[in-house]
């Protein structure tokens, strides 16, 4: 077995991909302008920054004036949660299990006097779509869901919500930084007010990523001191960066098919024989729609934290969950709005895989994992 490090944490960021990288590098040497300045320097870097808007919109189903370039999917889902609660009363709903992200943004708007509701999930981790009719929609400012589970990798099916949104006048804003460039989403068919994501998930760089923001929508903006972005949001646009976000989901476009066979291929030979080779093992939302690239699978009896630190010594790259939560002893709220036990969810760990990841390394992180797991389980046996 090779000793060398297996990186499977790819819903926490993933590597740079070397075309992309190529791309940017142009774009430091011949766009390095402000694409605000009128001079001839300034209006090249312009003509990038609109092209790539055009690109990114044109893959998303969008319009292009639809599209505010921001920092990343933390940026874009926090501006979103300000622009549609400042300086009003009322509730937000959204699962217990929503990401950081948008929880943290709840938390700021509740301060203001904006308050919170839970969308109920089933066991895999699904919108309960029966209970959608009693939520209080007449109170109702906003519903923040999440597309695809950074976690569980489970996919919402978001028609009954969105056609409710819209019914009552609600805005539906969808954290898709998980789903963008993993499988297809189509802004327009949501029927959201908004949606986020973020380039460093499908093998652009960190530090950009956009909101779409539905035509007829205006939002006080998160940041001032610009007119950037048609005064949406102010600061310098990052040129090369949002460039090579661009070229990586035009590469994700064109390579759609293979790298969905081939990243489901994978996570299906790692599911499989985990099951079968550390057993008892659960794996959360098995019968969902799922990320083809996400394993979130519980080892029951073994400490999830203890395990990660075993495995990472092991030479295999992972996660309990979301990185942005890291450092929390607690569950995952997502597993636990799941109706996971606590102490399953304690022993839960992710695996999550890119178009990068060879057979080989699957071949060897199995091997690595159970012989940890098994070890792990061993000793704890064999304690007074």
């Amino acid at each position: 077995m090779s000793a060398r490090p297996i990186y499977l944490d790819n819903n926490a960021t993933t590597p740079l991909d070397a075309r992309v990288l190529q791309r940017m590098n142009e774009c430091f040497l011949a766009a390095f302008a402000n694409p605000g300045s009128a001079h001839s320097f300034g209006r090249a870097a312009r003509q990038i920054l609109e092209d790539s808007r055009e690109s990114i919109a044109d893959i998303l189903k969008a319009d292009a004036s639809e599209l505010i370039f921001t920092s990343g999917g933390t940026e874009s889902i926090n501006m979103a949660v300000h622009g549609f609660t400042a300086g009003r009363k009322g509730l937000i709903a959204c699962t217990d299990g929503e990401h950081p992200a948008t929880l943290e943004a709840c938390a700021n708007a509740a301060l203001a006097g904006i308050g919170r509701v839970s969308v109920p999930v089933d066991s895999e981790g699904r919108i309960r779509t029966e209970s959608l009719s009693g939520l209080p929609w007449k109170d109702l400012r906003l519903v923040c869901v999440i597309l695809a589970h950074n976690e569980t990798g489970v996919v919402q099916d978001v028609t009954e919500l969105s056609r409710l949104c819209q019914q009552h006048g609600v805005p539906l804003l969808l954290d898709a930084v998980q789903a963008v460039g993993k499988m297809t989403v189509d802004f327009q068919a949501t029927g959201a007010a908004a949606l986020a994501f973020g380039a460093h998930k499908f093998h652009g760089p960190r530090g950009t990523g956009g909101l779409l923001l539905r035509r007829g929508i205006k939002l006080p903006p998160l940041l001032a001191g610009g007119h950037q972005e048609s005064g949406r949001r102010a600061g310098t646009e990052a040129v090369p960066l949002i460039a090579g976000m661009a070229r990586a989901l035009e590469l994700w476009r064109d390579e759609a098919t293979e790298r969905s066979r081939a990243m489901r291929s994978l996570r299906d030979q790692l599911q499989d024989a985990l099951l079968q080779q550390c057993a008892p093992a659960v794996v959360h939302g098995f019968h969902a729609d799922r990320l083809v690239n996400t394993l979130s699978i519980a080892f029951p009896g073994v400490p999830g934290e203890a395990l990660l630190v075993n495995l990472h010594l092991a030479g295999v790259a992972c996660s309990l969950g979301s990185t942005c939560a890291s450092g929390s002893m607690e569950p995952a709220k997502a597993l636990l709005a799941m109706g996971v036990d606590p102490e399953v969810c304690k022993s839960s760990v992710r695996f999550s895989i890119s178009c990068q990841n060879t057979i080989r390394e699957i071949e060897d992180a199995v091997q690595r994992i159970s012989t940890v797991v098994t070890r792990m389980r061993s000793e704890k046996v064999m304690k007074p």
